[in-house]
């Protein structure tokens, strides 16, 4: 493994942790739409490096084909997601978890 590699694992890793934090401290289902998409980009990422060849640096096509399918199919979820989000919002006038968690009782 080089060292190029090694960092762009680290930054992934790094990308992880902080849609980890942003997905279980955060209340606003936005804001945990955009966590849950910061650690979907930091697992492309780590992909993206972990499948490139050592010698010449180059990605293996294969791999970056599932990562456009698994873009397109990301970004439709997150439209789907905001547009039940936007929905909930018309309905409770809120998009805080512990608040619609109550609500629902």
């Amino acid at each position: 493994m080089s060292l190029n590699v090694v960092y762009y694992v680290l930054a992934a890793s790094f990308l992880f942790i902080i849609g980890a934090y942003c997905l279980a401290a955060r209340k606003s289902i936005i804001k945990q739409i955009i966590g849950l998409e910061i650690m979907v980009n930091a697992a492309h990422l780590s992909f993206v490096a972990l499948s490139s060849k050592a010698g010449n640096g180059v990605v293996d096509p294969y791999a970056m084909s599932f990562i456009i399918m698994s873009l397109g199919v990301g970004a439709t979820v997150v439209a789907l997601a905001l547009l039940l989000t936007v929905q909930v919002y018309r309905v409770y006038r809120t998009t805080d978890v512990t608040e619609l968690r109550r609500l629902r009782r």
